[in-house]
């Protein structure tokens, strides 16, 4: 399985930015994101984002919780 975690280079180490249950010894492969790198995918994912969230259709949802 694969899993992205966010992490952060600290005093020469790399610190996991969100809790991981990993077991002692697990092999990690690390992806360093430049920071055009890091925009490409953040706008990358905006569009998916928007077609999910930003649609009329949805708005009767909202309707019928005011009901």
């Amino acid at each position: 399985m694969i899993r992205t975690l966010r992490a952060i280079m600290r005093d020469g180490g790399v610190d996991l930015l969100d809790p991981a249950d990993l077991p002692e010894g697990t092999k990690l492969l690390v992806m360093v994101l430049g920071d055009e790198e890091q925009d490409f995918w953040l706008q990358a994912g905006q569009a998916p984002l928007e077609s999910i969230w930003g649609n009329t259709e949805d708005d009767i949802y909202a309707q019928l919780l005011e009901e």
